[in-house]
């Protein structure tokens, strides 16, 4: 009797264990439909024009987070290439400077889809392009600006940008620029306008007018607060998150969520480790800290903190950021199985993100973005070959197709339909 007890037990027990990886097969299966159904879509991924050559491109796989084989393996649809100026000073010769630095990324994108590769990618500028392109089975550019700082104090270079692909814009970076302050403000409580200077309040008007979006992820709380008074269209955070569940400046507070809602916005949740999981991170970035020290003295190459970046010389700048990324490789490699390193902020704390503010707002003002190649990438999504990782996630949290439809890009992209809309009311 105990014999035939134990074996039915036994019996009962594979069929239990069988029927859980059945399940499992069924939500890896289901993600992978839904995966290749909807229009995946990253709000932000920094670009380095060194990477943008007759020699050296996206058509290949570099050692970027992005480029066309990573984006092809990982179902990665539409990316929003930046064109990224660092502050520096509100002056003539500063703005000069910047101005040179953007356009060579305006350039660059282009070239990219012009010239290098546009049997695999092309620029779209409108919703309806950039699901056309996809139908195609080719892959998508579209273009961002983060920081408007190169613009100087000419808005006619607005609708030069404009003309140039630029479909969302932020009014500032890690700085007080000439349109408005910066979230970084809040770090010594000195600020230059309280929010928007003159020029900015005319930069809001015509950002509407051209049908631009525009972008809150860096500018300061009240700056964000005032832009959306001003506003006659959806605005957007291109890569940021819930202050609530991460006490950064670059998120956003939960009154900043309320307004986004009232106004018809999106918030792209941004897969930047420091701004998901303060506590994750900094336990992480303190025990790597000597890791990724030691592998690149094995390698003879010169490691800074991050602080230590502004002070360096291009050429300096250049051989970091070369080696940057094969540095972090071998790191990680080294600490993979180790029991003493502390947990990775990863997908999970990705998603507990979206849930958040899905939740506070609703489903059709949530995104996703990455900032890859821009300090971005977490454990699950380091680069765009695992952009997967994310559906999959969202599907073991219930959420539906339509759902995740919605958060890969039809919020976005519907936000880009209204902002255009508007603007063609108003000429």
């Amino acid at each position: 009797m105990k014999k035939i007890l134990l074996l039915a037990s036994l019996a009962f027990a594979i069929s239990c264990a069988e029927k859980k990886e059945e399940k499992k097969e069924d939500i890896v299966a289901k993600a992978e439909r839904i995966h290749k159904a909807v229009i995946t879509l990253d709000t932000h991924c920094d670009i380095n024009v060194s990477n943008f050559t007759d020699s050296i491109n996206y058509a290949q796989n570099l050692e970027t987070q992005v480029d066309l084989p990573k984006m092809i393996e990982g179902g990665l649809d539409v990316a929003w290439f930046i064109v990224y100026t660092g502050q520096d000073t509100l002056s003539a010769e500063g703005y000069k400077k910047a101005s040179e630095n953007a356009m060579s990324k305006f350039k660059a994108i282009h070239d990219l889809c012009e010239t290098f590769a546009p049997d695999k990618i092309n620029l779209a500028v409108t919703a309806e392009e950039a699901r056309k392109i996809h139908a195609s089975g080719k892959k998508v550019a579209m273009i961002g600006v983060e920081n408007a700082y190169p613009i100087g104090e000419d808005l006619s270079k607005f609708e030069e940008y404009y003309d140039l692909g630029a479909r969302y814009i932020s009014l500032s970076h890690n700085g007080h620029s000439q349109f408005c302050d910066s979230n970084t403000g809040e770090e010594d409580d000195v600020w230059l306008y309280n929010g928007l200077s003159e020029l900015g309040k005319e930069a809001v008007n015509e950002m509407n007018r051209l049908g631009i979006m525009i972008d809150v992820s860096h500018p300061s709380e009240e700056s964000m607060k005032q832009m959306i008074a001003l506003s006659k269209a959806p605005i957007i955070a291109s890569h940021s998150s819930a202050r609530a569940l991460c006490d950064h400046s670059r998120n956003l507070t939960d009154e900043q969520l309320d307004l986004m809602k009232e106004n018809g916005g999106v918030v792209q949740t941004v897969a930047f480790s420091a701004y998901l999981n303060t506590e994750k991170h900094e336990a992480r970035a303190a025990y790597m800290k000597d890791i990724y020290a030691k592998v690149a003295d094995s390698l003879g190459i010169n490691w800074y903190e991050r602080s230590q970046l502004k002070d360096l010389t291009p050429e300096e700048r250049k051989s970091f950021f070369g080696n940057y990324r094969k540095v972090m490789a071998i790191g990680k490699d080294l600490v993979k199985n180790s029991s003493e390193a502390p947990p990775a902020v990863n997908v999970s704390d990705f998603v507990d993100h979206i849930d958040y503010m899905v939740e506070k707002m609703g489903i059709d003002h949530v995104g996703i973005s990455s900032d890859f190649d821009g300090g971005g990438g977490i454990e699950g999504w380091s680069d765009a070959s695992e952009t997967f990782n994310v559906t999959l996630e969202l599907v073991k949290r219930g959420y539906t197709e339509e759902q995740i439809r919605k958060l890969w890009g039809e919020n976005l992209l519907r936000v880009l339909d209204e902002v255009q809309a508007i603007a063609s009311e108003m000429n």
